[in-house]
């Protein structure tokens, strides 16, 4: 009596030479047995046989019969083949792949255990929590395990799983197609929902952080099972609320229906779907009733290919009768509704059914199974089985002395082991007739080459899944996504590509700025401060502008500062020069008269001369105003500083010496006081330049150690450089104000100690009103001229020059030209000497 059991699998077998081994998603429902323990438990069972996923199964049959015709691949050896139904189920998965590591089928009778291993090599799993698990046990026994569907970017760690290999190419490169579609279309809110597997949760690992370069991810949700319902409408609230406009979801068609349906029944539109490649293709969501919400979905999708032959190859399928589990009488029973006899025991008895005969005409059947229009999946199959084709031939090539291995051995094709494999499958590299290259890197991932497809809805009402652009990661850096534009259908009443940012752009002339508690994807656009711009769109940071430079109005541009002067040309500039060419003109005038007049008691009573040079230093005093307007230099710098400060000192040194004058007229006027002789005519002459020349050397020392000098000034006003002079010393420009306040003051003590002289004499007088005049002007000048920004300095000094130049101007001398011209009665030596004290 034996104990050994096997384990009861659908399955499909050819002997060979060299075998290989399969596992496939055929079956969709698992039936579990009863786990009581009362009684010894039955073998797991699966129903739901999918015609169209058997297609794959048939293409590993396909390629190894092409191989065996081959006289140029593997010559004289037969490639056999143990294929199994995974059922969509892990521990069944695992169930195959011990039946095919074990080899639980066979009886071994070499107790020596040497030859060949059970299997050489395993094509499959497709599912990547299933492939972690059998890849695990494959990698004890070294056997090389090639998956065709498998993409979890886990698997690329070859110190875990050092035997695996894949021609599907890792979800790294699946992600990174997304994201570069993504960020084609400057997307930079979405949202992402992902299968609670390793599939789903490794690609939403690698998805957020590359998604986290660029922009932010405004949700990421597990899908929930069918049986979840509270959380299917929670997700789905979620979707409904949620500002992204792009969802991307990484999940089979199978796990994600139950979602769709309740986004389809809550009618949530103007979304773009961006569907990973297990559910590019799904025919139970991509239909006429889903396309409201799903209509336009992006997906990436296997490589397509064109097996030619394969067609006939699958219509010409004949059953095996006899075999209970065979996977082609499976098929056989679903596509055409019947059983056959070692299949009934298995039927209730009273469910009716017809017999299978075996003689049902495939050829005229139109199903899933026989369309090769869409061959992605099988195209990998064929990919795989044809590696390990190419891996055999390249070790049956070794030449003796020439091999990998110790003492340059080669290996023996009839006693192969699969570390032997392992070798020559890393080296792999060729072109099939699609001219695609079959190569792996050194993680064992193939080249990451994807289709990019578009669901859009044909004339007929069916939606046709259409190829719309190819992602290449082999191809150059910048040249990896080519879309055709023109081709694609977007499910919006614009018919463009949708935005989707939790906020727009910040346009240049503001900078983002983050809202709290927010992902940075969120924020508001400030405007820059004055002179700051930016001239890029959504700038973290403004820039400041150089020195003489400033922000335009709307802050994205620096401008070269308006530069700011008294120019003639300024409404101020013009009332200036007006009303200083008034005074000149009146100074002129005023002279005119005099010396027409110089001959009349008004003229000679009050020192003609001295008159004439006052009426003169007035002039330049006006003149030197001019110096003040237009722009400076370092020649109107120094001119306009000494013009004014010699101008005044000689027009205050002619006023002193008339003021001193007077009071010594007075003085001589007393019996036996000859003072007059004394300061006569020279002695007035002589110290009106004395106290002039005292002026001139303030000004030579100052011009000589640091004289005024252009220079361009930002203090007041930032958006303009005020362009004045800098007075270089202030010292020496304090000691030329000093000079002339100190003797204004002086003038002025004396004029009001001589105001109550005898009324003949009464220029005491008016020198006293135009003395207090000229203090008061500049005395309010010192608070205005350093209150003032800018070139309102300048115009607050011009003002003070022609308020005291007028000032004295008319205080003096009005009232003579009134005498003169107006009352010229008056201007005789009786009426002046007539005057009362």
């Amino acid at each position: 009596m034996s104990c050994e059991e096997t384990f009861q699998l659908n399955e499909l077998h050819r002997k060979g030479d060299v075998m290989l081994g399969g596992i496939f998603e055929i079956s969709f429902k698992t039936i579990m047995p009863e786990m009581s323990f009362t009684s010894k438990p039955e073998q797991w069972t699966c129903e739901r046989f999918d015609i169209s996923v058997f297609q794959t199964a048939q293409t590993m049959v396909f390629a190894i019969e092409e191989i065996n015709k081959d006289l140029t691949l593997l010559p004289n050896i037969t490639l056999g083949y143990s294929l199994y139904d995974n059922c969509m189920h892990l521990p069944v998965a695992l169930r195959a792949a011990v039946a095919l590591v074990s080899g639980l089928d066979e009886v071994i009778s070499d107790v020596s255990c040497e030859g060949m291993p059970p299997v050489l090599a395993i094509v499959g799993d497709p599912a990547s929590t299933n492939t972690i698990a059998i890849s695990r046990i494959t990698s004890l026994f070294h056997i090389p395990l090639v998956s065709y569907y498998a993409t979890c970017p886990c698997l690329s760690n070859k110190k875990e799983y050092p035997s695996f290999f894949r021609t599907i190419p890792s979800d790294t490169f699946q992600v990174k197609a997304m994201v570069e579609i993504i960020k084609h279309y400057g997307w930079t809110w979405v949202g992402i929902l992902v299968s609670n597997d390793d599939y789903g949760l490794y690609a939403l690992k690698i998805f957020n952080e590359e998604v986290n370069k660029f922009g932010c991810i405004s949700f990421a949700e597990i899908i929930p099972n069918a049986s979840e319902e509270k959380k299917l409408l929670q997700v789905a609230s979620i979707i409904k609320t949620s500002t992204a406009k792009v969802i991307v979801a990484f999940s089979g068609g199978t796990n994600l229906f139950p979602l769709a349906k309740e986004i389809v029944r809550q009618n949530i539109t103007g979304r773009q779907w961006i569907a990973s490649e297990s559910w590019s293709f799904p025919v139970e969501i991509a239909t006429k009733e889903n396309f409201g919400s799903y209509g336009g979905t992006i997906g990436i999708a296997i490589r397509r290919g064109h097996i030619p032959g394969f067609q006939k190859f699958l219509l010409q399928a004949q059953p095996e009768p006899g075999l209970s589990n065979n996977l082609i009488n499976l098929f056989w029973e679903k596509m055409f509704t019947c059983k056959f006899p070692t299949n009934t025991k298995k039927q209730n008895s009273s469910n009716a059914f017809r017999l299978c005969t075996g003689e049902e005409d495939l050829k005229n059947t139109t199903s899933a199974y026989s369309d090769v229009s869409e061959i992605r999946a099988s195209y990998n199959v064929y990919k795989s089985v044809y590696v390990l084709a190419h891996a055999l031939h390249d070790l049956m090539s070794c030449e003796n002395g020439k091999g990998p291995f110790r003492d340059n051995s080669c290996a023996d094709i009839h006693r192969v082991q699969p570390w032997q494999l392992l070798h020559y499958i890393k080296k792999v590299n060729f072109t099939n007739h699609l001219r695609d290259r079959v190569a792996f890197d050194e993680n064992g991932d193939a080249v990451g080459i994807y289709d990019i497809v578009n669901w859009q809805l044909t004339a007929d009402g069916n939606v046709e899944i259409k190829t719309v652009g190819v992602f290449d990661e082999s191809a150059p850096s910048g040249k990896e996504l080519f879309l055709e534009e023109d081709q694609i259908f977007w499910n919006f009443n614009s018919h463009k590509a949708p935005e989707s940012v939790c906020s727009q752009s910040c346009q240049p002339g503001t900078r983002k700025a983050s809202r709290k508690g927010e992902p940075i994807c969120c924020f508001d656009c400030v405007q820059c401060a004055e002179g700051e711009i930016t001239n890029e769109i959504d700038s973290i940071e403004c820039i400041k502008c150089p020195a003489d430079f400033w922000s335009n109005k709307e802050r994205n541009q620096c401008v070269l500062k308006e530069i700011d002067f008294l120019s003639y040309e300024d409404t101020m500039g013009i009332v200036l020069t007006s009303t200083t060419s008034l005074g000149v003109c009146l100074s002129v005038g005023v002279l005119l008269v005099f010396i027409r007049y110089r001959n009349t008691p008004v003229v000679k009573a009050n020192n003609s001369e001295l008159s004439f040079l006052l009426l003169v230093s007035l002039t330049l005093c006006f003149l030197c105003a001019l110096c003040f307007i237009g722009p400076p230099s370092h020649f109107t710098c120094a001119l306009r500083h000494v013009a004014f400060g010699i101008s005044f000192v000689l027009c205050i040194s002619c006023i002193l010496v008339k003021t001193i004058v007077v009071i010594m007229a007075f003085k001589a006027t007393l019996p036996g006081n000859n003072m007059m002789k004394w300061f006569g005519a020279a002695q007035q002459r002589g110290s009106v330049l004395f106290f002039t020349f005292i002026q001139s050397l303030i000004c030579i020392v100052w011009l000589s150690t640091s004289p005024p000098i252009p220079s361009k000034n930002t203090k007041y006003q930032n958006a303009k450089i005020i362009f004045e002079c800098d007075v270089g010393s202030v010292t020496g420009f304090s000691c030329l104000l000093g000079y002339i306040g100190f003797l204004a003051c002086f003038c002025f003590a004396l004029a009001f100690l001589a105001r109550n002289l005898p009324d003949t004499f009464n220029e005491a007088k008016f020198i006293t009103f135009s003395m207090l005049i000229f203090c008061a002007v500049w005395v309010s000048f010192i608070p205005a001229y350093i209150s003032s920004p800018g070139k309102y300095t300048v115009a607050v000094e011009v003002f003070a020059i022609l308020a005291s130049s007028f000032g004295l101007l008319f205080a003096i001398f009005a009232p003579k030209c009134y005498i003169i011209l107006l009352k010229p009665e008056k201007n005789t030596k009786r009426a002046l000497m007539g005057r009362q004290a």
